[in-house]
Parts: structure tokens; sequence; C-alpha cells
């Protein structure tokens, strides 16, 4: 491969639309520290999400059962006043059962529209590989479109809209791998594991002190913002400063998984256009108005790890897509400062 070529200084960030980051991240370390009142521990996690959220992108989770997903998003959907819904993918799941589908009432003698629960702002789509690929697609047009079409009328999602789908890594049995075309329409997979021996101390005993339930109590998690106060954040997210050199390095690290050795199939545009629109999360994260290279390089394998494909050579010698990416992300030149 060959070396790549160094690239010009960064010029000084001019002022952005959205200056405001100090109170961007202000707003966001409330929303943070409402929901880890119920979420304990895995702020890497919690922090992802959010930038996802910050995005306008929707979020594949990968986890064993039990690590506090649904938690995570109920929390989250009280913290921000949005409407919540939750499918539990099956097989036997049909797409009118997510999207909605026209009855027939006898009174008025018409069909009249049953929405589905993707008619929401927060939508957990649990274990989504447990369902065929034909209920899998139902998620496709309203991931991408933000409307859903039933009887071939088209209804517009009333936003912000944030899908939030689980699969679990280690039972494959009986499930359906996502195809690349839906995996590609997720700004972010994120990865969540096990968490730590004091956090999950904490949990233990928040969730079993005084309560028979077997369920966090949400009751204390605060309403921090509203519907349209997180659509305003999204805009000025979308108005963070991104200098020319730093698109130059997010679109050459893409560039570079598709020649990769060990990458069977690297990522496409869409990863490039991913790349920058959480960059500029991580940014309002961080309390910038512009993104650095870091940022870049941060936020680099959830968005980029369920993009590429691993080669055969790869998976026997049990390497992950995590594992290939640290080494491209080592090799390219990043802008200097």
């Amino acid at each position: 491969m060959t070396e790549p070529t160094v690239p010009p200084p960064l010029s000084p960030p001019e002022p952005s639309p959205a200056a405001a980051g100090p109170t961007l991240a202000a707003r966001v370390d409330a929303v943070r520290e409402a929901v880890g009142r119920a979420f304990i521990g895995q702020p890497e996690v919690l922090d992802q999400i959010l930038i996802a959220l910050l995005a306008g992108g929707h979020v594949l989770i990968e986890g064993v059962p039990g690590l506090g997903k649904t938690l995570l998003v109920r929390a989250l959907a009280q913290a921000l006043e949005l409407d919540y819904g939750r499918v539990q993918f099956t097989p036997d799941l049909m797409p009118s059962d997510v999207s909605g589908h026209a009855v027939y009432d006898p009174k008025s003698e018409s069909f009249k529209i049953r929405r589905g629960p993707v008619f929401t702002n927060l939508l957990l789509a649990d274990e989504i590989n447990r369902a065929p690929a034909k209920t899998q697609s139902a998620l496709l047009e309203v991931m991408q479109e933000g409307q859903v079409t039933i009887e071939g009328k088209s209804f517009a999602l009333t936003p912000p809209f944030l899908a939030l789908a689980t699969q679990n890594p280690v039972e494959q049995e009986g499930t359906y791998p996502l195809p690349e075309a839906q995996l590609d329409r997720f700004l972010l997979k994120v990865l969540i594991d096990y968490p730590q021996l004091e956090d999950e101390k904490r949990m233990v005993d928040a969730i079993t002190t005084g309560r028979s339930a077997a369920d966090f109590d949400l009751s204390q998690v605060p309403r921090v913002l509203t519907a349209a106060e997180v659509v305003a954040l999204q805009q000025a997210t979308a108005a963070i400063t991104v200098d020319p050199q730093v698109i130059d390095y997010a679109v050459r690290i893409v560039a570079a998984t598709r020649q990769w050795p060990g990458i069977a199939l690297g990522a496409g545009p869409r990863g490039s256009i991913a790349l920058v629109r959480a960059a500029r999360a991580q940014a309002v994260l961080a309390g910038r108005d512009f993104v650095t290279p870091d940022d870049v390089r941060d936020i680099a394998k959830p968005a980029l790890r369920h993009r590429i494909a691993l080669a055969p050579e790869l998976q026997i010698e049990g390497q992950s897509a995590d594992d290939a990416l640290t080494a491209l992300l080592a090799k390219v030149e990043a802008p200097r400062k």
C-alpha cells in the first residue's frame, strides 16, 4: 500500500453558525446526567447514542441480553419528553405489524389506517435479526425517508425520530442477518459489554433496595428537554464547522477501507457522510463549535465497523472489524494542527 501524502496544516476554524458550542454541550450534559440516573455505567455507550441523536441517525446496538438496552431507550425518552415504542422482532412478525395497516370499519363502510409502532419518536427494534428480511425491510423507508407508506399513501413521522435496533452477537440459531443495504442505514453500530464491577453493584442496589419489581424506577429521571428542543439541537449540530482538511481526512479513512489488506468489502460514500455527521456531534459533546481530526478518529469505529466485511483469512485468525480499523487509523495521516 502506498504511503499517504502528508496533508497541509489545518487553517484556523472560522466562526460557526452554531457558535454556541458550550451551550449545546451544557444541554447534552444535562441529558447525560438525567439518563445516567437510570442507566448506570457504560458512559461511552450513552455518549454514542447521544451522538446519533444529535446527528439525526439511527443506531444498531449489539450485546448480550440483560445489559440495559431497553432501560437506556426508556430513560432517554423520559429525559427528552419523547414518545417511545418497542417492537419485539420474531420470525412470525409481519411488515404490517411494524408499519401499520388498513382495517375495514363496518360503521363507516370504509377503510381506516391503523398506525403501527413506528409512529413514535424513539423506536426500539428489539432483536431485529430474529425477523425475516421482508419484515426487516419495513424499517428501511422510515429510517431513510422519515415516512411510512400504507396502502399507497405516505404518512410522515413527527421529528425527531431515532430507531435503535438490537441484536444478540452470541445466539445465531434462527436468525436472519441484516442485509448490507439495511446495515448501511444505521449511522452507528454500538457495542455494549458487561458493566464494571462497581457499576453493577450500584445497579443491583438501586433496583433491589425496597422494591419487589425487577425493573428500574424511571420516576427519578428528570425531563430536561422537549421534542422541539431536540430538533433545534440537531439543527445546531448540523451547522458545526468542519474544515475542508478534516473532511478530506474522513474521506481518506473511508477510501482506505476499500483497499486495505484483510478487508474484503470497504465502506461506500454513505460511510464518509456518516463519519462527518457523527464527528460534528462528537464535537458538540466536547463543547466545541468546530470539528477536529480527533473527533473523526474517535467516532470512526462505531461509524464504520458495520460497513466493512473482513476477508476470510482475518476471520479465521479471530480478528474483528475493530482490529482492522485500528490498524487502518494508525496509518492514515491526520491533518496537522
